[in-house]
């Protein structure tokens, strides 16, 4: 399985910040906020990604990431003049996919959860369909809302209901088996001239091959598209790392864990972040001292 990190789009509820820098390489903490559904997808055992942005951001995730040999990873890159949608993501990336199933993760969300890669990995797994995860939200208005019939089988899903049937919100991370290019291709603009990802899930959900996974308690999703959400996911990591002494999206070591780096690479990264907590506890575990 081939993997997606969608890192588009103009930031606007992030102005002025985003005026200069694209939403997705601005901090959540200690990190790049692209690094947590980049992390995610290394989790779910994927090791081909595709970055897609903006043209004027594109050199600088080219910057950050490299083509992910240091990783253990595979890096490719491609353009998106303008944001059309999130299902565009299949269009602009078709001929690198392949014909292979793909993961999706858009680079503003943080997902979090002691058994995530177990979750993550079974996605993966499956040879047909496609999976998706909801999480209950107070306001699931401003999202894509899945609802439930009384044996707890997905019912419906609606792109921001004015008035929800449920309050499960379907999270910005999405696995496909691979006629997932195809299906994106045929669907129609919605009225706001995009290519809604809800549509290309209820083409799944209507044929009924789509698995709706419920993130419940132990679980976070954080979408850090506005600056109070920006700063709560930053002070959420802070909390799990200086609490709990583990590392929330951090790359480096979820390819040392993953099997994807060795121990002497680990040690590299830790050098090459100087002094700094992260590598200091990069350091630790290379080391050891972190089970």
């Amino acid at each position: 399985m081939k993997g997606i990190l969608l890192a588009g789009g103009y930031g606007t509820r992030l102005h002025p910040m985003t005026l200069a820098a694209s939403k997705q390489l601005l901090p959540v903490y200690d990190k790049p906020m692209a690094y947590y559904p980049l992390s995610t997808l290394m989790l779910a055992g994927i090791r081909d990604v595709l970055i897609i942005s903006s043209p004027a951001d594109l050199p600088q995730f080219r910057r950050l990431l490299g083509d992910g040999r240091r990783l253990g990873m595979r890096f490719a890159f491609a353009e998106q003049p303008k944001p059309e949608g999130i299902a565009q993501a299949f269009l602009i990336g078709r001929e690198w996919i392949a014909g292979e199933a793909c993961a999706l993760a858009l680079g503003d969300n943080l997902i979090f959860a002691d058994h995530l890669s177990v979750l993550l990995r079974a996605a993966s797994a499956r040879p047909q369909g496609a999976t998706v995860f909801a999480y209950r939200v107070r306001d699931p208005e401003r999202y894509g809302v899945v609802s439930f019939d009384d044996a707890g089988h997905a019912e419906e899903i609606i792109e921001k209901p004015a008035q929800p049937l449920s309050n499960w919100a379907v999270t910005g991370l999405y696995f496909y088996d691979r006629r997932v290019c195809d299906i994106a291709a045929s669907i129609a603009p919605s009225p706001r001239g995009e290519l809604e990802i809800t549509d290309l899930n209820r083409v799944y959900l209507e044929e009924g091959s789509l698995h709706v996974e419920r993130l419940g308690r132990g679980c976070a999703w954080l979408d850090a598209g506005t600056p109070d959400s920006l700063l709560s996911a930053a002070t959420f990591v802070q909390t799990i790392q200086s609490r709990q002494g583990m590392l929330v999206g951090c790359p480096e070591e979820v390819a040392f864990r993953m099997g994807y780096i060795d121990r002497d690479a680990l040690r590299q990264h830790a050098h090459d972040l100087g002094k700094t907590e992260l590598g200091r506890v990069l350091a630790d575990l290379a080391e050891g001292a972190h089970a």
